[in-house]
């Protein structure tokens, strides 16, 4: 008689596949502009899709640049350009769910004839999400070694929501430029919805008087709520945060000497719950009878892990793109951002990377520069697995030798782990030889010392219960010396 399975199926949801691409994105300003001071780019996507063999993202980027004309007034502009870009892989199906987040990696401008271009090269990193199934042995004439595998399913959520702030400054003029930086310091499940939680640092760049530039920046903290009828206490969830949208607004008191602005954040976030799922399957088997070749399948999920976060002060010289001296009157820091990844020596993991700004100066003819100053740092960090993102705050700027600047910074690292599950189990056996009979009516074995009960077992040929029947005071993992002992049944003719 054929050796029968019993075969059930896995059905899940998980994440497929990871791509980056880059796309650029280009804007023209107009004869006005003299000399370029600062340049700001933020992109935000409004979508992204799977086709057959293909990706497509598409957003909005918002160009503002603060110039002097021709009279060196200082002034400002502001463009928008909607983008789309298509990224090749042929792996990708259209049944997949695309999720994309873009960053600004590059802003470059150029002077043409008449006007000014100015190009920022996006970034986008794409997240495939698809179904998973898989049939695993259940049941059938085999012993099966039947134990919790863990799986992980996605669950894909996401929303928007408005955040307000409102405070304080000294009595300024024109609101010049403003950048929003946008960190996630905690994502958090509870039932029936995601709590994503984390700070926007407000960069803004202002005239004081007639030609006298000012930067301060504000922290703003914020809480999405996501509803997501997966959620529940105890899963893991990462999530993604955009600004679509700032809208910041200023009234002065001239009789205090005091400005008070309000700034309204369009926040869009995307999340993916994790749910570990244990599926009762075989991860080995044998039969007491027959030779049997086992096939197995074996796949692997990604998950989020723990967040952490680390808050660290810097200090040292700063790499300058133009030279300086004590003529040039520093004005302002604005543009506050840094470039970092998680690195290994032999002492452990480190976050290295580059926090920048655009140093704005008051020259001796009268005229503004802006200067991009960059600060190497080097921070040795508990993390295994983990990708960092980094948040600049309160970075100065002080010249006191000449041409050199001595530069201090604040960096927020937020650590996000990356959590893999593996999981393995018997898809399919087939049935081989038949065993030689043994004709004894006992057989004592001497087991290899660690053997557990199901190698033991496998090795006897017998289900583990009817070893453990036969040897009532043996302790599994054996230890050496152990003997164990195999009755038969015998009829007598």
């Amino acid at each position: 008689m054929a050796m029968q399975t019993q075969l059930e199926t896995y059905r899940g949801y998980k994440k497929k596949k990871e791509i980056s691409s880059q796309t650029a994105v280009e804007c023209r300003f107009g004869s006005e502009v003299e000399t370029v001071l600062s340049v700001h780019c933020a992109a935000a996507l409004t979508g992204a899709e799977a086709g057959s063999g293909e990706a497509r993202y598409f957003g909005k980027a918002h160009f503002s640049i603060v110039y002097e004309d021709a009279e060196k007034k200082v002034c400002r502009a502001e463009k928008g350009v909607e983008f789309t870009a298509t990224c090749k892989d042929e792996e990708i199906v259209p049944a997949f769910s695309a999720r994309a987040v873009v960053a600004v990696e590059n802003v470059a401008v150029r002077r043409e004839g008449a006007s000014v271009f100015v190009t920022a090269l996006l970034g986008a990193d794409i997240s495939f999400y698809g179904d998973e199934s898989f049939e695993y042995l259940a049941g059938g004439d085999l012993v099966l070694k039947r134990e919790p595998v863990v799986t992980v399913t996605a669950h894909l959520c996401g929303g928007a929501q408005e955040v307000e702030d409102e405070f304080e400054t000294e009595l300024l003029g024109d609101i010049l430029q403003h950048a929003e930086t946008a960190c996630v310091t905690d994502v958090v499940c509870e039932t029936g919805s995601v709590r994503v939680e984390g700070e926007i640092n407000l960069g803004v760049l202002a005239l004081k008087g007639e030609s006298a530039l000012v930067s301060f920046e504000r922290l703003v903290p914020f809480t999405v709520e996501i509803p997501c009828e997966a959620a529940a206490f105890g899963c893991r969830a990462e999530a993604n945060l955009s600004v679509l949208n700032v809208n910041i607004r200023a009234t002065a008191d001239e009789e205090r000497g005091k400005c008070t602005l309000s700034a309204e954040f369009t926040l869009s976030a995307e999340c993916c719950v994790y749910e570990d799922l244990a599926v009762d399957g075989a991860t080995d088997a044998f039969s007491c009878e027959n030779e049997v070749k086992l096939a197995f399948h074996a796949c692997e999920f990604t998950a989020a892990g723990e967040m952490s976060r680390v808050v660290e002060r810097v200090s040292g010289r700063a790499a300058l793109s133009a030279p300086i001296d004590f003529s040039d009157v520093l004005q302002a820091v604005t543009l506050q951002r840094a470039e970092a990844n998680i690195a290994s020596d032999g002492g452990g993991k480190r976050v290295e990377g580059v926090a920048m700004a655009t140093l704005l100066v008051l020259g001796a003819d009268g005229a503004h520069r802006g200067v991009e100053m960059s600060l190497p740092f080097s921070i040795p960090v508990n993390a295994e697995n983990c990708t960092a993102d980094v948040l600049v705050c309160g970075m100065s700027a002080r010249q006191r030798q000449e041409g050199e600047i001595d530069a201090e910074a604040t960096l927020k690292i937020t650590l996000r782990e990356k959590r893999t599950v593996r999981a393995k189990l018997v898809c399919a056996a087939e049935e081989g030889e038949k065993f030689a009979e043994n004709d004894s009516a006992v057989s004592v074995y001497i087991p290899r010392a660690g053997d557990g009960l199901w190698e033991l077992s496998k090795r006897l040929k017998k289900p583990p219960e009817e070893v453990e029947a036969a040897n009532p005071d043996i302790v599994f993992p054996v230890k050496e010396g152990q003997r164990v002992v195999i009755y038969r049944k015998k009829s007598l003719a």
